[in-house]
């Protein structure tokens, strides 16, 4: 398949890159596959010529790694070039190739694994041949861009945000892991023997950074709320996803269950924004999990809307 690479992944990429553009201003440039671990999967369309490419890559994420509270121990991803305005036949040629692949190798058929394809959120054409070889869409990347308006909104009475500082170690501890537990509930985290302790650790580092990123947000006193950012320079695994600019990505929003609904989300989040637009932040991204029924409509009112969607078989083998 070498010719294909050499003569079609180039325009490939440009016809994807192309098609993107049309459907969502905010999403990247395709660029070029990433390195995978055998040579691009091909697609073929009409007369023999190619409608598309994938790779896949291989990461196993270490045990005291904080990511794998987010992720499977062991991801399989698969990262798709299109050519047609219709995805599905060609992707659905590349996704029974890519169950082929996975079949093959034992490290799939564990338990705490997942096949994972990040497929942009308004390009509906290929939806059908995602859930046709069973994967699930689990988690949503948001994009808000600076500036972006909210709707009008009455603050608690008696509500303070302020910085968070480094004797705030156990509230934002707490308040993080309260993330954590609420997000299991929809698999977007798991729980793992060493996540409070990472998340502590974390904390730790984030609370001792200079300008501080981490917000509380405080109701007649009692820490009630916290919001973590990451700023663009430690937010660069996640800008990519997104058109270039200066990139932050919301880590952590949450406000404790008997506070939620009077006005304490919008107010900490407005004062976040306010100080990203501050400080150049052009686009900011977040994850929430697709099926949880408080952030679509809550992200929306704020500002968010979905980029991107991580659909996912877990464990990897039941892809089909």
């Amino acid at each position: 398949m070498s010719w294909v690479i050499g003569d079609e992944a180039k325009e490939i990429s440009e016809a994807a890159g192309r098609r993107w553009r049309g459907l969502d201003p905010l999403l990247p440039e395709p660029g070029d596959l990433p390195e995978g671990c055998l040579p691009p999967l091909v697609a073929f369309g009409a007369h023999g010529r190619p409608a598309g490419l994938a790779t896949c890559r291989h990461q196993h994420l270490p045990a005291d790694s904080l990511a794998q509270t987010w992720n499977a121990a062991t991801k399989f991803e698969l990262t798709m070039r299109l050519r047609e305005p219709d995805t599905r036949p060609a992707a659905d040629d590349l996704l029974g190739q890519w169950r082929d692949h996975l079949a093959g190798l034992p490290a799939a058929s564990g338990g705490d694994t997942a096949a994972v394809v990040n497929w942009p959120a308004r390009d509906v054409s290929g939806v059908l041949a995602l859930l046709g070889h069973g994967l699930q869409p689990i988690a949503v990347i948001a994009v808000r861009p600076a500036g972006r308006p909210v709707p009008a909104h009455r603050n608690p009475p008696d509500l303070v945000i302020r910085q968070a500082g480094p004797d705030d170690l156990d509230i934002v501890t707490e308040l993080e892991m309260g993330l954590v537990r609420y997000d299991a509930l929809f698999g977007g985290a798991i729980l793992r023997p060493a996540t409070e302790a990472l998340v502590r650790a974390g904390v730790r580092t984030e609370l001792g950074s200079r300008p501080a990123w981490t917000w509380l947000a405080l109701h007649r006193g009692r820490p009630v709320g916290v919001a973590v950012v990451e700023p663009p320079d430690a937010a660069a695994w996640i800008a990519g996803m997104t058109r270039p600019g200066p990139t932050a990505y919301l880590q952590t929003m949450f406000i404790r269950p008997d506070e939620r609904g009077g006005g304490t989300g919008a107010a900490l989040v407005e004062h976040v924004h306010a100080a990203l637009d501050a400080r150049g932040v052009t686009l900011t991204l977040l994850h929430y999990a697709q099926v949880n029924p408080l952030s679509a409509p809550f992200w929306s009112r704020m500002g968010y809307r979905p980029l991107w969607t991580s659909w996912e078989a877990r464990p990897a083998s039941t892809l089909r």
